[in-house]
């Protein structure tokens, strides 16, 4: 799969894996970054990232507080609400239904003859 190809496939599910790392336990912006990349994915940049973390916070299902910081400038760290608990429940089971469609499309066996353009035929 290529590089782009895959970023566009994260773009279309990083607020449910945003939400399923908070599920997971609060983290600030970089802390989810390398969470992500730990399970395979490329890094994230700021400008895709920040926007979703404020759109699941707008939606009510992502809180926010700040923490003093050993290392720089106070962290923004975020949690989930109780909506966020339950969008999380909502998410997988999503996820698990669609990821089962897509898993028989995607591994029906691939036809053997000619394709009909090859044919000869309309």
């Amino acid at each position: 799969m290529t590089r782009t190809m895959r970023q566009q496939w994260l773009h279309g599910f990083l607020d449910a894996c945003l939400l399923c790392l908070l599920a997971e336990r609060r983290d600030y912006g970089r802390g989810l970054v390398e969470r992500l990349i730990a399970v395979g994915f490329d890094e994230v940049p700021g400008g895709t990232l920040y926007p979703a973390l404020l759109r699941l916070e707008r939606q009510g299902l992502v809180r926010t507080e700040r923490e003093a910081s050993t290392s720089g400038p106070p962290r923004k760290y975020y949690e989930l609400t109780g909506a966020g608990h339950e969008a999380v429940r909502d998410r997988q089971r999503t996820w698990l239904d669609f990821r089962a469609a897509m898993d028989a499309v995607v591994t029906a066996p691939l036809p053997t003859g000619p394709r009909p353009s090859e044919s000869g035929g309309p």
